[in-house]
Formats: C-alpha cells, structure tokens, sequence
C-alpha cells in the first residue's frame, strides 16, 4: 500500500510547477483553480505534498479504500478516535448514517468555509479549516444553526484523545461521509494548525442567496462551478430543522440516510417527492449556466460524483491550511467503504422473497 501511494506520487510529480504563481485561483468557474496555501509557494518536497497537489488540480483520485491498522504513531490515536465516532454515526438498526453524521458533514464545510483568497491576497484576517467552530463555538452564530449539538458531541472527543480541533472536524466530516452507506471515503491528512481566533463574518453561504451571489462566494474560496456542483451532492444525506421549522426533520431527498444521487434528480424536478424540502439555492444553481452539465452528469452516476465529490472536498479541508506539505497521511483509521447501502439491499431481498412466495 505504501509503495503504491509513493509511486503515485512520484508519477504527479512532473505535473506540479517549479514556479509558483503568487495569485490564488481565478475568476473564472469554467477553469482549474489550483494550488492552496505552502504549495503556492513552494515545491512539495512529501509524499502528501505530491498527491495533495496532484489532487487540487484533478489529477488521480482523492479516494482511498485500503483499510490498515495504523503504521504511524501520528495516526494511531485517529484509530480510537474514529470508534468513537463510529458509535455516533452509524445506526446499526437501519444499517445507515445519522442525524450527528449529517451534522458533521455540514460542521466540515463551516468550519473550512470561513476562509477567503480576497482576504489572504490582502493580508486581512481568514478562517478555513482550523477548528474555529470548536474552538470558539462559532456555533452560535445564526449562519451556523444547528450545529450545536455536534460541536457538544465532538468537545469532549477532542479532550480524551488530545487531537487538534481542526483535524477533528475534517475527519468527523469525511468519518460521516463514509459512513453513510455508498460514500466515498476521501484520504485523511493530519497536522492542520489549529485557530488562534475566530474565523471572519459573513463567509458562510446563505440558502435565500441568489444564484450569482453564491457563485461569486464560492469562487472567492477557489471552488468553481464542477467542484461546487459535486459538493452539493451532499444534501443527498441532509435534513433541515430550521429552514422550515413547520416541516424540521424533512431531508432534501428521499433517500437521507445513504449518499445516492437521487438528490440531483429529484431537484430538477417540478415537484418535490413527499416528506423533502428543497433549499431554493439548490433549484437556482441546479440550472444555473455553468453548474447544469455537472449537476446533470451526476444524476446515476454513482462513482463519478464520488470521485468529483473527493476531490472537491479535499479542496475544501486544505482551505487555509498552510502546512500541507508537512501533513500525516491517516486514510487508514476511516472505516471501510459500503459500495451498496444495506437496507436498500435488505428491502430489495424482502421483495424478491414475497415475489417468490405469492407468484
């Protein structure tokens, strides 16, 4: 396993520019956005230097399925760190993932989304994927709603294990991802550094936004139009309490509790299947002119909106990091990819038992 992940990097290597461009991405959500933080500015000289850099800029893939017991003592405490977790996500009775599991994949992208390469460019102060929401309980703030619990639930996880708040967060939300059943499980780097302070207003993305506001939000964090597409997928797993408080409790597809891409498909559509509530930001962007052909092309496609899903999502847990070249690969402690979602499978076999008994 470890020569093929050294390999592999070692074949990217050739794809990573010598000179750096000091400017951060582009305007443009039709183009490659690129390098992120130390990488900006100098050659990775690791082999988590070359496969993140690699994967910033869509080359290879961001999955990584091998299961191992931890070779690193770094990455050993992310073991005991990831049963924890597992007793907070998984259900055993559905077999699928949980209300703290959709929790934690949305706390990910809050804590990472409080960064901004207008503020980096200009030397003011940013968030990004820094542990700001644990360590300064941003969950308070209105933007961050709902969250209360899962921050609750994940302070005391950092306590007994001694990890940083900022690695936390990233691996609970990519621990949740997998966990649900069909999730990709996207490799885990540790050794971010955590916030001294907290993370800068008005960063976070509003569901009432309009189209254009949100596309100009996302590609202030380097995230164009394919990657922000593949990130929204992630509502296949979410559920609303505060949105519509008349109706908390209702997914945003009909399906929350596997990563399906049924999400993709039920928002195009002119109603809304029974029990689901769309955001309207998701049924402006699903046609906006730049994110229909991804948001299309997902639609079936299981494995290629996981492994766009990956790659989008590791941009998002290296925003405003600045050491990614010195991080500690701890893919290993994730649990294990479920490639078909148990109870689907359970009901498809208590069909085809009654087809057998009644026909």
């Amino acid at each position: 396993m470890v020569v093929f992940r050294v390999f592999k990097a070692l074949t990217v290597a050739s794809l990573v520019p010598s000179i750096f461009a000091v400017t951060i991405g582009n305007d443009d959500p039709t183009k490659e956005q690129g390098l992120l933080g130390d990488l900006l500015t100098k050659n990775p000289t690791t082999n988590a230097g070359f496969l993140l850099a690699a994967w910033l800029q869509h080359v290879g893939t961001a999955i990584d399925n091998n299961v191992f017991t931890c070779r690193v003592s770094t990455c050993c405490v992310w073991d005991a760190v990831s049963a924890d977790l597992t007793a907070l996500f998984f259900d055993p009775v559905t077999q699928d993932c949980t209300d703290d599991a959709r929790a934690a994949i949305r706390l990910g992208f809050h804590d990472a989304a409080s960064w901004s390469k207008k503020n980096e460019m200009a030397g003011l102060p940013n968030g990004g994927a820094d542990g700001s929401m644990l360590l300064f309980r941003e969950d308070a703030r209105p933007e961050n709603n709902g969250l209360q619990d899962i921050v609750t639930k994940l302070v005391p996880v950092k306590a007994k294990h001694n990890v940083g708040a900022a690695d936390l967060i990233q691996f609970a939300a990519q621990h949740a991802t997998v966990t649900c059943p069909q999730g990709p499980r996207i490799a885990f780097f540790a050794g971010r550094i955590d916030a001294n302070q907290s993370a800068p207003l008005g960063l976070v993305p509003d569901v009432h936004d309009s189209e254009q506001n949100l596309i100009d939000l996302f590609m202030d964090k380097t995230i164009n139009a394919v990657d922000f597409a593949a990130l929204l997928g992630a509502h296949t797993s979410a559920k609303q309490f505060h949105f519509d408080e008349a109706h908390a409790e209702q997914s945003q597809d009909s399906t929350p509790g596997i990563w399906d891409t049924n999400f993709y498909n039920e928002t195009l559509q002119a109603e809304a299947p029974t029990n689901v509530t769309r955001f309207p930001s998701d049924l402006v962007l699903s046609k906006s002119v730049n994110m229909t052909a991804p948001w299309k092309s997902f639609i079936g496609q299981q494995e290629t909106w996981n492994e766009a899903y990956a790659f989008a999502y590791t941009r998002i847990g290296l925003l405003g990091v600045n050491n990614i070249d010195s991080l500690i690969d701890c893919s290993g402690s994730l649990p294990p990819h479920v490639p078909v979602a148990p109870s689907t499978l359970n009901k498809t076999k208590k069909v085809a038992a009654r087809r057998v008994r009644f026909h």
